[in-house]
């Protein structure tokens, strides 16, 4: 396959991949969660069979410590894989709760500060933003962790159809009849 084929092939994939990130930001986090769950899996279980088996292969009365490490990452996979909602909306939960206190916090600072000096009214309203965003997240988390998935798939789209256009434009370039400088050193 020669090199414009595979870039536009790539870019193809890309807009695909960008098409559907948009279409269904929800899937993509529960199957980012799955994925992890399946990182956490994968090497846990690598721990536990290596146990079992130098468990086996010693002749000798010193046996290996059991893997603890590794039953956790065994069981917190399987959990993420088997309930990834439940971590989505439990991270959106402490993010929008986080997002609303911290609000708060700044806020009353804001309002304890103007005693001594005069505070802008902007860092009211940045204040007020930040609050309204951990309220929105907290009403509806699984959407909000939706969000960036949604920021990816359109910056795909805007990546491979702007590629998509740069071949074509270079493919028609290279089908005319422009001759290439070439720049010769002087000795």
């Amino acid at each position: 396959m020669n090199t414009l084929k595979f870039s536009v092939t790539s870019s193809i994939c890309v807009l695909l991949i960008g098409v559907l990130l948009v279409a269904w930001p929800e899937a993509a986090v529960t199957y980012l969660v799955i994925a992890i769950g399946g990182l956490f899996f994968l090497p846990g279980l690598l721990g536990m069979v290596g146990y079992f088996m130098a468990n086996s292969k010693t002749g000798t009365d010193r046996k290996p410590a059991f893997p603890i490490v590794g039953l956790g990452s065994v069981l917190l996979g399987l959990w993420l894989m088997v309930e990834p909602a439940f971590f989505v909306s439990f991270l959106m939960y402490l993010l929008g709760g986080m997002l609303v206190l911290g609000a708060l916090f700044q806020f009353m600072s804001y309002w304890s500060y103007r005693t001594l000096a005069k505070v802008p009214i902007v860092f009211y309203l940045m204040a007020g933003l930040m609050m309204a965003a951990g309220i929105v997240i907290l009403l509806n988390p699984f959407q909000a962790a939706a969000v960036p998935f949604m920021i990816l798939g359109i910056s795909a789209i805007v990546y491979s159809v702007l590629d998509l256009v740069r071949l074509l434009h270079y493919r028609s370039r290279k089908n005319s009849n422009v001759v290439d400088v070439e720049v010769i050193e002087e000795k």
